[in-house]
């Protein structure tokens, strides 16, 4: 049985997703929403499915305790309108869920089956991914801490993915961009140290059925298997909640996630807490 936090464990919580249109990004909005949460979510574009995830998390939050921005991770001055967006709105930001990234598709839209070899991937491609899932964090990170510091309080949630990514063949650059980001958030929650400013990795622990993989009557990951989008609310939803205060530097495994198995790495073991 999954640890679920008990009805409303988020009530005025505000949070900040990247990536809240679709994939694991609409299911955690809309988990952090069924708690409470007091939610802004960004999408890359305006589309039919972000309309949707709108409409649907208006539903359940509240018109005035939603926000949905269309934003640039990416963008420096896009990211500072986006915080002054939902600062104006909501007053704070308590928890941030740098959710928002791009995946190989921009380099091949057969990498999962027919590997591409790092030189030969399109310069403009791998930018992109570099930019969203690197620059992305860094950029909302750092436009939200200063509150954060204000008030004394934050939680910061970097989603990764299984290590096994990072390193393997044909996943460049999206594989080693989530190297980085675990290894910047273990130096950010060792900079925040003492701060009340928590920072944690989160990820599915194997592919999960997103947009990130190509379309296919067969869709599946490297491993031959295939995780519901939804793996991570029970997780993103504990991160987010007083249940979690103090923890920090650790990394998370939706995959694994339950009563005593929240510290499980990606083959299942119980490592000590980062």
């Amino acid at each position: 049985m999954s640890e679920r936090p008990g009805t409303q464990a988020l009530s005025g919580r505000v949070v900040l997703i990247t990536g809240g249109a679709r994939g694991l990004g609409r299911e955690m909005a809309l988990a952090l929403a069924h708690q409470g949460a007091r939610l802004c979510i960004t999408g890359s574009a305006a589309s039919d499915v972000f309309d949707a995830t709108i409409a649907a998390l208006s539903q359940i939050a509240g018109e005035e305790n939603f926000l949905a921005c269309v934003s640039d991770v990416a963008d420096p001055v896009a990211v500072d309108d986006l915080v002054a967006r939902c600062l104006d709105k909501f007053g704070r930001i308590d928890v941030l869920v740098n959710n928002a990234g791009r995946g190989m598709r921009l380099i091949s839209e057969t990498f999962n089956t027919v590997p591409t070899k790092f030189w030969q991937a399109d310069a403009a491609g791998w930018s992109q991914i570099v930019d969203t899932n690197i620059n992305g964090p860094f950029l909302l990170t750092r436009a939200i801490i200063p509150q954060m510091l204000t008030q004394k309080f934050g939680k910061i949630i970097n989603i990764s993915t299984s290590a096994q990514t990072m390193i393997r063949k044909g996943y460049s650059p999206y594989g080693p961009t989530k190297a980085f980001l675990e290894a910047a958030s273990r130096a950010w929650a060792a900079d925040l140290d003492g701060t009340g400013i928590d920072v944690n990795v989160l990820l599915p622990g194997g592919a999960a059925d997103t947009d990130l993989l190509p379309p296919s009557a067969d869709k599946k990951g490297a491993d031959g298997n295939l995780l519901a989008a939804d793996v991570m609310c029970d997780a993103v939803v504990w991160l987010a909640s007083d249940q979690s205060n103090g923890i920090s530097g650790g990394r998370f495994i939706g995959r694994f996630w339950g009563d005593d198995e929240k510290f499980r790495d990606d083959a299942g073991n119980m490592p000590q807490l980062m």
